[in-house]
């Protein structure tokens, strides 16, 4: 496999360096065809039309119109206008699996259909959805994309004997940073710096100590880290001989209180770092130059939890918490965020859990051992109190619930729609701050070393989302002006015109002649009214004022222009660090290509497998149903961090992957995936022939 992928490699750097044309659109159709579209996001109110919830009696919006319920939202006026298309929206307002499972049985009632990238290419396969690789030639706009972005090519072919696309891809963004750690910073400078010991009216004592160190207890680790004004790389030493390791010492101690654990805390960054932070201690955390790794935080939060009284005025406070406590989709962001924490890969996956080894092969997290025991360790902080007793008990708690309360601490997410809640739900006079710190260091095994290496990596890399629309074959049938319509709906969006109308909405909502550097290339500013409209209408999030009221970000290529001009400045500081340290490769992450090192290739977000694999990888429902990150879905690996190894067959981490491996066939799913896996290697050398 390693042969195969360095050929590749070599390949795809010659393509990008070709600059292939494409030819002009030759997708003729009448003025006024009827599309047929059953596709939105995810919910009655992210489809192409107004719903009541939104609407009400009527909307007006910045372009200065008023919209009523069933109106067609601003871009797909536009869009409508401006392809001569007329659409007929058919959307039931479902998630991509369920809506297309509705439609599955009736595609001769649509003519495009919404589905994840999985479901449109095995449909695809059994030959009800348009090959949309054969019209490559007649849309410029995409093919010019894929050819410069292989990777892209790579995860969306749906065949490798002839080269399949069934649907048109989806990307929030792309080869940037997705979710980002977020703490209320406020409180980490309360409690670690200035000068002297931590001194409390009141505190709480700890739980008995359950977690165990994972960093060593002895010796020296190097960490390379941002230089604290930004300007460059630095050395750093984690020295365990003179420190010790802050949860052996605390778990030694026996039981502590509040004021107890911060002095013990302090005292080991002083000693770890050598004075390398001074009386900023909780740079360790926040700064640019942060270092923390997972040890570190959960002795943070051992001090946050224990010192409510100082931090809130109240008895509690909740450590580690999801954005929406009884929402499967969210709460996997626990062992998601347990993956960078204790360096596991495929928890942050494009494809179900799935990563390329340094081996070259797949490999799938729910076999592996290490994901379980990184699962234990993180039970071992439900059992300390250390993580949030509605995440525990499946409650209907959110983000702006704990903010606006002062209740919780930290979080793993998104950073725009997360930090606008600085403006709404935070006291700013008070210096309240929830703000996104570095990803932590952790003990990788990324081939480079035999022994692993402590570095910061994240797996959360934005690429091909893992949803998207199709073309149904049975709705276009023999129709040329429906299948030509379609076709060009999809170039369009993928044009630096389309780009825009797709992430911005109409040019009634920007500056009219205003561009701003983005990325290295010109984007639109918004307009004012639009800025303002945003945080009267949707509190600053981005996402949700887009896809509810101006119709963009439902699909395509979405820009990040947009939502950076409208995130919190908090925001823009927590994430301009960030977006430094990945800048000067102190925070690596996947490669949107085949690397030379293939454990740092990002997985495409399908795999051609074929009618008969996808028959039998339909008979595995136990890896479909019990590792669900469906809104109300089952996950095992969240059972896991909430009830320890209590599950049958699944009693420890070398159990519980046995039993995925076997009782769950998921041996037998992995064969299929790495047979998929090499023949699309195989089918990429052939693509310059």
């Amino acid at each position: 496999m390693k042969k195969v992928l360095s050929l590749v490699m070599a390949l795809a750097l010659v393509l990008s360096m070709v600059g292939l044309v494409s030819a002009e659109s030759t997708l003729p159709y009448e003025k006024g065809t009827v599309l047929r579209m059953a596709v939105g996001y995810n919910n009655s109110k992210t489809g192409l039309r107004f719903d009541p919830e939104v609407a009400g009696e009527g909307v007006t919006l910045a372009d200065g119109k008023t919209y009523h319920s069933g109106d067609f939202k601003p871009t797909w006026v536009a869009v409508q206008d401006l392809l001569g298309i007329s659409i007929e929206d058919k959307y039931q307002g479902q998630s991509a699996t369920k809506e297309f499972d509705y439609w599955k049985e009736q595609l001769d009632q649509v003519d495009m259909v919404s589905g994840t990238a999985a479901k449109l290419s095995e449909n695809g396969e059994a030959g009800l959805l348009v090959n949309i690789g054969e019209y490559l030639d007649q849309m410029p706009h995409f093919k010019a994309y894929l050819d410069a972005n292989p990777i892209v090519r790579l995860s969306i072919t749906g065949n490798v004997d002839n080269g399949a696309i069934y649907f048109s891809p989806y990307f929030d963004g792309v080869d940037d940073i997705e979710k980002m750690p977020l703490m209320r910073t406020d409180w980490v400078e309360k409690l670690l710096n200035g000068e002297g010991a931590f001194a409390a009216d009141a505190s709480k004592e700890l739980k008995a100590a359950v977690y165990q160190p994972y960093m060593p207890t002895s010796g020296k680790v190097e960490i390379d880290v941002v230089k604290a004004d930004g300007s460059a790389v630095e050395t750093i030493a984690k020295d365990y001989d003179a420190a010790g390791n802050i949860i052996a010492t605390m778990n030694a101690a026996g039981t502590i209180d509040g004021v107890a654990a911060v002095n013990m805390l302090r005292d080991y960054i002083d000693k770890a770092y050598n004075g390398y932070y001074g009386t900023n201690r909780a740079d360790l955390f926040i700064g640019q130059n942060a270092a923390w790794d997972a040890d570190e935080l959960v002795a943070l939060l051992r001090c946050v939890v224990a010192n409510p009284q100082t931090l809130n005025g109240t008895d509690k406070i909740e450590g580690l918490f999801s954005r929406e406590e009884n929402n499967t989709a969210r709460r996997a962001d626990m062992f998601r965020f347990a993956g960078i924490l204790f360096g596991v890969r495929g928890l942050e996956s494009r494809q179900d859990y799935l990563y390329v080894g340094t081996d070259g092969d797949l490999h799938d997290a729910r076999q592996e051992v290490a994901t379980y025991e990184a699962l234990g360790r993180m039970h071992a902080l439900v059992e300390e109190g250390l993580i949030s007793t509605a995440f525990v008990n499946n409650e209907e708690v959110k983000t702006e619930n704990y903010l606006e309360q002062d209740l919780g601490f930290m979080h793993y997410d998104y950073n725009q729609t997360q930090t606008v809640y600085n403006a709404t739900k935070l006291d700013n006079a008070a210096g309240e701050k929830y703000m996104a710190v570095m990803v932590p260091v952790a003990h990788w095994f990324d081939g480079t070393n035999e022994d692993g290496v402590y570095m910061r990596f994240t797996e959360s890399w934005r690429s091909v989302k893992t949803d998207g629309w199709g073309i149904s074959k049975a709705g276009v049938g023999s129709d040329t002006n429906k299948l030509n319509a379609a076709l060009t709906l999809i170039d369009y969006a993928y044009s630096d015109e389309g780009t825009i109308m797709m992430s911005y909405g109409p040019e009634a909502f920007r500056k009219a002649g205003e561009t701003f550097i983005f990325n290295g290339k010109e984007m639109p500013v918004i307009a004012d009214a639009t800025y303002a409209e945003l945080w009267e209408k949707a509190s600053g999030n981005y996402t949700n004022y887009a896809r509810q009221y101006l119709g963009s970000t439902l699909s395509f290529m979405k820009s990040q222009a947009f939502e950076y001009q409208c995130t919190h400045e908090v925001g823009k500081e927590g994430a301009g660090k960030i977006s430094t340290a990945i800048g000067l490769g102190t925070i690596k992450h996947p490669l949107l290509a085949v690397a030379e090192n293939a454990w740092y290739t990002s997985v495409p977000t399908v795999l051609p497998t074929t009618k008969e694999d996808n028959q039998a990888l339909g008979n595995l429902t136990d890896l479909t149903e019990k590792f669900s990150t469906a809104k109300d879905g089952e996950n095992l690996l969240i059972d896991i961090i909430v009830k320890g190894f209590t599950l049958d067959g699944m009693t420890s981490p070398e159990a519980a992957a046995e039993y995925v491996k076997t009782t769950m066939s998921g041996a037998q799913y992995l064969d299929i995936k790495e047979l998929a896996w090499e023949d699309l290697l195989v089918y990429f050398l052939t693509l310059a022939l």
